[in-house]
């Protein structure tokens, strides 16, 4: 069993509450606009951090993740990347990773708008945590923890703060 905690656009803003939340994580999954190197190395010491680069990502950070990436666990297949849309409303390139990879669970970031659904079409779990960072149009700040154990997603909880972090 592991459990993971999921996030996206951090924007380099990782607050005392947010690490607080994550401390007991296996892992920590990040869907890019991390923000700075440093954001990732504060996420690293809790956790193995597996991440993407998103669309605010200078190249010090496209040099350490990738664009997508693909991995299995616990005998599910997931696949992540920064922009792509939400079931029904896949950008082509996300289409066609779908299509080829075939995942169990498809993860995005970038529209700061938590979401998790069943894909109808392609038949895999789409989660977007939502945005934990401050830069952005949310009001509420979220990231999204679950447990994964012999194909099975389970223990799916939500994690929300204010937008302004009380410091």
């Amino acid at each position: 069993m592991v459990q993971i905690s999921l996030l996206s656009d951090s924007h380099s803003h990782i607050d005392p509450a947010i690490l607080k939340q994550l401390k007991g994580s296996d892992e920590i999954w990040h869907a890019g606009d991390i923000g700075d190197l440093k954001t990732a190395q504060i996420l690293q010491k809790i956790a193995p951090l597996r991440a993407v680069y998103g669309n605010i990502d200078a190249q010090e950070l496209r040099q350490e993740f990738p664009l997508n990436n693909s991995f299995e666990i616990e005998g599910i297949k997931v696949l992540m990347t920064h922009i792509a849309g939400y079931p029904a409303r896949y950008n082509g390139r996300v289409k066609k990773l779908l299509g080829e990879l075939k995942p169990d669970l498809f993860i995005c970031g970038h529209s700061h708008i938590l979401k998790v659904m069943r894909d109808p079409q392609f038949g895999h779990m789409h989660m977007n945590p939502g945005a934990v960072g401050l830069q952005g149009f949310h009001q509420v700040r979220t990231l999204l923890q679950f447990k994964i154990e012999k194909g099975k997603i389970s223990d799916l909880a939500v994690a929300e703060w204010p937008r302004w972090p009380k410091n």
